[in-house]
């Protein structure tokens, strides 16, 4: 008997969860009324929450930044602990992840390296055309775009990419970072003497 009554307190309690979790998303994230609709909802609610603090983290670095005449890149290097590899010293091996940003009063650019490809976020003000712009300016450096996520606040946007390196292309981190960054300032400046 005691089995069943600890199972009915298990599911009494997931349904209070799950209906407080259901009033706190907005109702067009969740599709249907079942378990798995109103979790799979409140998990794109929170990654759009969480894109939107980091383009309002961004707007407010930028605000910040004095203008410079040009972004300058800066390496990342993230020392990262591999998992253990036994060896006759047992010394842990330590991996970095190599990567470069550069921010500007235009935008902040920041290029990882992700196994063999690279992950390139790029925080901007929106201008009409921006995306299909940088999509150019990459597969003319010979990256080949896998992925996109766009997320958008008021007149800021996020892009996120997920790129291949072609085996033509040369660029370093630093470059394709100042490559882009260089893109987005011609626009950017481009739209400010058209309005």
């Amino acid at each position: 008997m005691s089995h069943i009554a600890v199972e009915r307190n298990r599911r009494r309690q997931m349904n209070e969860h799950l209906k407080v979790l259901r009033s706190l998303t907005p109702c067009f994230y969740i599709k249907r009324g079942d378990q798995a609709s109103i979790i799979g909802g409140v998990i794109e609610f929170i990654k759009e929450m969480h894109q939107v603090l980091q383009s309002l983290e961004s707007k407010k670095r930028r605000k910040s930044l004095s203008p410079s005449p040009g972004p300058s890149p800066r390496q990342l290097v993230l020392p990262t602990t591999a998992p253990h590899i036994d060896s006759p010293l047992g010394l842990e091996n330590q991996v970095k992840e190599l990567g470069a940003c550069s921010n500007s009063p235009a935008a902040d650019v920041e290029a990882k390296m992700s196994g063999s490809n690279v992950v390139l976020k790029i925080i901007s003000l929106r201008v009409t055309g921006q995306i299909a712009k940088i999509i150019s300016i990459l597969e003319r450096l010979s990256f080949e775009v896998l992925h996109l996520n766009v997320s958008s606040m008021e007149d800021t946007v996020l892009y996120s990419f997920v790129i291949k390196i072609g085996l033509e292309c040369q660029l370093s981190m630093e470059e394709l970072v100042l490559e882009v960054q260089r893109s987005i300032r011609s626009e950017s400046s481009d739209t400010l003497y058209t309005e």
